[in-house]
């Protein structure tokens, strides 16, 4: 056989190809147009479906505001009636176990662990008002890394070191 028979015989079972494939297409497309067709017969139009989607997907409540020529003097009268309500201080236990703990209790990252007095003997040799400065600023050093206020700087200067005595009381 020749190049040329090759070539023809090539181009036979391309063409063979490319006639089937364009039937396949032409058959799915014609299924596609009378599936949507028939389901398109079969719609019912509901004049109440809109209004039962915005039922379903409608707010559960309504945020309103006062009208804005009384929203001051409304805000400064019930702010004097009703007394906002004081957060209670935490006491020394509870900062520990609330801040402290997760490092105190096994050690991590260098921190003296609770009642350890050989842990925290090198603190203590440096003297109170450095410790209370690295519990309240943070520490990093060879000792190890304190984050400021054991990372609860929402807690006040007060109530971690109310955390910190706490600590001291627990050595032997």
């Amino acid at each position: 056989m020749s190049d040329a028979d090759d070539d023809g015989e090539f181009y036979g079972t391309m063409l063979l190809a490319v006639a089937c494939m364009t039937a396949i297409s032409f058959a799915l497309f014609l299924l596609k147009e009378t599936v949507a067709g028939e389901v398109e017969a079969n719609l019912v139009y509901d004049p109440n479906y809109e209004t039962r989607v915005l039922e379903r997907i409608r707010p559960v409540g309504i945020a309103a505001l006062p009208p804005a020529e009384g929203l001051a003097a409304e805000s400064a009268g019930s702010a004097e009636a009703v007394p906002q309500p004081v957060a209670e201080k935490l006491t020394g236990p509870q900062v520990y176990n609330q801040a402290c703990f997760a490092c105190h209790g096994a050690g991590i990252g260098g921190a003296p662990k609770l009642g350890d007095g050989p842990d925290w003997a090198p603190r203590l040799a440096q003297g109170r008002e450095v410790i209370n400065e690295h519990v309240l600023l943070g520490y990093t050093g060879e000792q190890g890394y304190m984050p400021p206020k054991g990372g609860r700087i929402d807690l006040s200067d007060e109530e971690i070191l109310a955390g910190l005595e706490y600590m001291l009381e627990q050595l032997p």
